[in-house]
């Protein structure tokens, strides 16, 4: 590719976020006053959650490893949840302390990054397990502005997804991406069968055999033209049907997969796509296999976190409405119930396990530096889909 410069994409490079130009100006101006009266002050603030968007009843901790990427070098020590932690509204979720001059004008690209992922990782968690083991591709890249496709496919990575589509977005993930054929093939070649029959000739026989076939004919009919085509090789099949010829989307796969059982194709698995949300997986899950969910997921609603100063000089301090001084977390690992209580107190015992709770938020930057290595999203995802099996959703 050439090194063409494309100054008309609107988008702040990394640089720029790094030299704190994506804030507010009333931050500059903040700075600019305590300069010129040389006031340096410690302070600590704190990240948390009133309210959740769509009723939602919890959501998940997401954006902390670009946070930590705009805070490294910075004399700043930061407390916070593990990534992909579920908490609740009114809850610490992070701290940072240091100097106001040094991080105040971070505040903007902090809560930016921590707003957007959370929201992706929490719609994404609540589609996977609105899916109940099925599984769920994100599909939503398209939806969004590419420069934050990795973004995007990340949180719904570690939400719990499957798979990305995305070719940078997987690259980030250290995963294959996931996808087989568009419609622009089929109409290409003109038919699906022929469009299915090039990929299996063509593309890496590792890959899974996944055909399209609702571009130009009857789902059923061109699912079993598919299938006789490809006969034991084809794994599954991808119905995306457009919503204006689309009437009951259930109706439409449960026909296919009597058609394709009383064939012989009982192997072939059916994956849904095309405007899917939560309601819709939940009245397809007795006849589909897998989903892809586009914007549903990259379009989640933010998680609109605040950042406020609880602490100056050592002495609690906090505006109206927010409880001042450094805090602990506590959570009792059976039932999950939470305490907040005062920075240093002891972990108290649970009321309904009668265990001590655990504190759960950790120091992960010391002056600057990071004081561990932070967890793959493969390893965030597999904590997430495990404490999933602990929450509650109700489709929305």
């Amino acid at each position: 590719m050439s090194g063409k410069k494309h100054p008309k994409l609107l988008i702040a490079s990394p640089e720029e976020i790094a030299e704190g130009k994506v804030t507010d100006v009333y931050f500059i101006r903040t700075r600019q006053i305590l300069n010129a009266r040389g006031i340096h002050e410690n302070v600590r603030v704190e990240i948390m959650v009133k309210s959740f968007p769509e009723n939602w009843q919890w959501a998940l901790f997401a954006g902390l490893d670009e946070v930590l990427e705009i805070m490294e070098g910075h004399p700043v020590t930061i407390r916070a949840l593990a990534e992909g932690t579920p908490f609740k509204p009114y809850l610490p979720v992070m701290e940072i302390e240091g100097d106001y001059l040094d991080f105040g004008i971070y505040e903007t690209a902090i809560l930016g990054c921590l707003c957007q992922s959370s929201g992706i990782a929490t719609a994404a968690a609540r589609c996977v397990k609105l899916a109940a083991g099925r599984p769920v591709v994100s599909f939503g890249a398209r939806r969004m502005h590419p420069v934050l496709a990795p973004l995007v496919e990340r949180s719904a990575y570690i939400g719990g997804c499957s798979g990305v589509a995305t070719v940078k977005s997987a690259e980030v993930l250290g995963i294959t991406p996931t996808g087989t054929i568009p419609h622009a093939l089929v109409i290409i070649m003109g038919d699906s069968v022929t469009a299915a029959t090039a990929f299996d000739e063509i593309i890496d026989p590792a890959l899974p055999r996944v055909a399209l076939v609702d571009t130009f004919g009857d789902e059923k009919f061109e699912s079993l033209a598919v299938a006789d085509a490809l006969g034991g090789k084809l794994s599954a099949l991808r119905l995306d049907t457009t919503s204006s010829r689309r009437g009951d989307f259930s109706r439409i796969f449960q026909e296919v997969r009597w058609e394709l059982d009383q064939k012989g194709y009982s192997h072939v698995k059916l994956f849904a796509s095309g405007g899917l949300n939560e309601k819709s997986i939940v009245r397809l899950n007795h006849v589909v296999d897998a989903y892809g969910v586009g914007t549903s997921i990259s379009a989640a609603p933010t998680v609109d976190y605040s950042l406020d100063i609880v602490e100056v000089g050592g002495e609690p301090r906090a505006k109206r409405g927010k409880m001042s001084g450094s805090k602990e977390l506590f959570r009792c690992p059976t039932c999950m119930e939470d305490t907040i209580l005062a920075r240093g107190a002891e972990a108290p015992i649970c009321e309904r396990c009668r265990i001590k709770a655990e504190p759960i938020l950790k120091t992960i930057m010391k002056d600057g530096k990071r004081t561990s290595q932070s967890p793959t999203p493969s390893r965030i995802r597999k904590d997430v889909l495990a404490v999933l099996e602990r929450l509650d959703v109700e489709p929305t």
